[in-house]
């Protein structure tokens, strides 16, 4: 009798969560480990924002609470780094150096934030926003009702804006290209946008970028923004929302093909037949237009883990995304997304 195939997912947030619980429930028998750097088990990161309205136990965010894991019989690795994957021998390295032998593998490490390239040296002064630990620290250094400088704004970081106003805070936004991200707007979609973040009372700098920040000791004002006219933002704390850019770099060795993610077919599989990708980690072909694309947002994101998993496990289905993508201001001048949860 043949030992039971070990799935390996390398990322725990919505399409590798989505991913182990459809892997085990079309497989009774098989082992499934779950590898990631976070330390806590699942959680929606659109959920973040509500630490601001009292939401301080991470328990409460959690999807399932962590029992699930051990009656579904999913091994979760929590606060481990992969490093490097072994295509040819089918070997996942964590940084300490550990090996994990797989018979498949699902790749869904997602993204870390995107930061534009003359503002890297500036990344020490700013705050993150990627998980539970980093919006508690942005919550306890935001005094009440100061000023959040916003470089950006993708559509995690209007939603936390919204969420800072609804809170007694102040937001000063510094428009990017990456803002709206990833959403792809018109002028006059933009003009609108910016016309009802103005009219519900964020500040919109939109007509120079950003090029520096520091930080003072003294004064009312903990932080400014520079930007390329001269002008200075001041404000309480800088949070950088640019969008992602894939986490791929411990993937060079695994035999793949990769461009700015991991290149898989409409089947989620990459060039490397024991090796699939889901979510913003990479990127799909689409026959139509003969060319790659990547599907964002937290629902396209499920639908590709879970999708990925039944192929893992012998289905051919094809991704296909139905998901509207749509930004708009509604009758009463408010923003609404298709990447938002409410």
């Amino acid at each position: 009798m043949s030992a039971p195939l070990h799935h390996v997912i390398i990322g725990s947030g919505s399409a590798g969560f989505g991913a182990a619980t459809t892997l085990r429930q079309n497989d009774d028998d098989c082992r499934i480990t779950m590898i990631t750097m976070d330390s806590l088990p699942f959680y929606n990161r659109y959920d973040l924002p509500q630490v601001f309205h009292g939401q301080h136990d991470w328990r409460e965010l959690l999807d399932v609470p962590p029992a699930y894991y051990d009656d579904m019989r999913i091994a979760l690795r929590r606060r481990s780094r992969v490093v490097d994957v072994d295509g040819t021998n089918q070997l996942v390295t964590l940084a300490h150096q550990e090996s994990v032998a797989y018979d498949r593998l699902l790749v869904c490490a997602g993204g870390r934030g995107y930061l534009p390239e003359n503002l890297t040296g500036y990344a020490g002064l700013m705050h993150g926003f990627g998980s539970f630990e980093a919006a508690m620290r942005l919550y306890r250094d935001l005094p009440k009702g100061g000023t959040a400088i916003i470089i950006g704004g993708d559509m995690i970081g209007i939603d936390l804006a919204m969420t800072l106003l609804d809170t007694g805070y102040k937001v000063s936004l510094i428009a990017t290209p990456q803002t709206f991200w990833p959403h792809e707007v018109s002028d006059e979609e933009r003009t609108q946008l910016f016309a009802a973040m103005t009219a519900r009372g964020i500040t919109v700098h939109k007509d120079h970028r950003p090029v520096g920040v520091s930080r003072k000791d003294a004064g009312k004002s903990r932080c400014c923004v520079t930007l390329d006219d001269g002008t200075e933002v001041a404000g309480d704390v800088v949070l950088p929302f640019c969008g992602l850019t894939s986490s791929v770099e411990f993937m060079l060795k695994a035999e793949v093909d990769i461009e700015r993610g991991l290149l898989v077919t409409p089947e989620l599989q990459t060039s490397n037949k024991t090796i699939w990708a889901a979510g913003d980690v990479c990127q799909i072909w689409r026959d139509q237009e003969k060319a790659y694309h990547f599907y964002h947002g937290w629902k396209n994101v499920r639908v590709m883990g879970e999708l990925a998993a039944r192929n893992m496990t012998g289905t051919h289905e094809v991704f296909d995304t139905d998901v509207e993508d749509r930004i708009a201001v509604d009758a009463n001048g408010q923003i609404s997304s298709t990447f938002w949860t409410h």
